[in-house]
């Protein structure tokens, strides 16, 4: 084969895993919003030199800025050929892709083939891969047999989802995909959520392993998680689906939470500034209760204001809205959330629902 070999998005997708390394050279805020599954960033142009060459296109004109983006991208390859990609073995075999599988790419594919690696360029580049994210997603969820795990703040769901991934069962992680607790208090520290584009890259990543003739754990959710808008199709799927209610008590709930969330205890002031987005509901008055209450330390009595006031309302509310089975659910009473308790709920859940 005459490489480097020019292949399609529908080429591409079902040989991804065979590839040794998938290469976006697209600049690092492009390769930052969204990539291919995998994707290592090697730009041949980064953010402030695509500007550069750009705005010589539009000021002089096409060959002056293909002169100075040709000298820059040589520059580039040449220096990902003497870090990133210098410890190659001759049979290593990169699939390449930019914006739209053009000069980018082009330039870096034919210079590794020249090397003498088999090399794949994607035609249509990344915009070919996006397009075909947007296509599949929705059918992706067609036929999936869900498992809803429903349950008040609190209630040890996401910790369950993980027990019943560790036992083998298929799971959707929302908020892990999302890097969010779900919630007003959810933003997990230090974690960024990723863009709405990417996480779509997860999700449609994640959807197209499942095995649809087993069934599919997922955890009750809004529309968004954090910032992060759950698809439609996602949505609609899931709040048909059978469901399990966890109900452990009230105690153990707060317990639970206070060991799940030491950065708001270690740092009240974080606390109360998400605090502040509770105002138009619970009004200045209780707001700055509890702030008293999280800088006093009084974590306990905080924690389970907020349930009975503030979540507990939310849920109820919003789970007989939105799950039409909900009605229907089989109930788990969790005399406690321990790891061993959680274990023991998880394996009669994939055994008896």
């Amino acid at each position: 084969m005459k490489y480097p070999a020019i292949s399609t998005i529908d080429q591409v997708v079902p040989e991804l895993a065979h590839f040794d390394t998938v290469i976006d050279v697209r600049s690092p805020s492009e390769y930052a919003e969204d990539h291919l599954p995998g994707a290592i960033n090697c730009p041949v142009l980064n953010d402030e030199e695509r500007v550069q060459v750009g705005t010589l296109y539009k000021q002089v004109g096409s060959f002056e800025a293909k002169r100075l983006g040709a000298g820059l991208v040589a520059m580039n390859i040449s220096k990902h050929l003497a870090t990133t990609l210098a410890q190659k073995p001759r049979e290593w075999r990169p699939l390449i892709y930019c914006w739209r599988g053009g000069n980018r790419s082009g330039s870096m594919a034919h210079i590794l083939a020249k090397i003498g690696w088999p090399v794949t360029q994607l035609d249509g580049g990344y915009k070919a891969y996006r397009n075909l994210v947007n296509q599949q997603l929705a059918g992706l969820v067609d036929g999936i047999q869900w498992r809803v795990l429903c349950g008040p703040t609190g209630s040890g769901k996401s910790r369950l989802l993980n027990c019943l991934e560790k036992m083998g069962e298929q799971v959707l992680d929302l908020e892990g995909l999302a890097c969010h607790k779900g919630s007003v208090l959810g933003d997990i520290p230090s974690q960024k959520q990723p863009s709405q584009k990417y996480f779509e890259t997860l999700l449609w990543e994640k959807l197209r392993t499942f095995d649809k003739t087993k069934k599919v754990y997922v955890e009750a959710e809004s529309k968004k998680v954090g910032n992060l808008r759950v698809p439609e199709s996602i949505m609609t799927n899931i709040r048909e689906a059978a469901c399990i209610s966890l109900e452990p008590s009230i105690e153990y709930r707060v317990q639970f939470l206070m060991e799940d969330y030491p950065h708001f205890i270690q740092q009240p002031e974080k606390l109360n500034r998400q605090l502040d987005y509770l105002a138009h509901l619970h009004g200045k008055e209780k707001i700055q209760q509890w702030k008293e209450w999280a800088h006093a330390g009084t974590i306990e009595k905080l924690v389970t204001d907020l349930l009975q006031l503030h979540y507990d309302p939310a849920y109820n509310k919003s789970i007989r809205r939105n799950f039409v089975q909900f009605p229907h659910a089989t109930c788990i009473q969790l005399a406690r959330l321990t790891e061993e308790n959680l274990q023991q709920a998880a394996d009669f859940i994939r055994k008896n629902t």
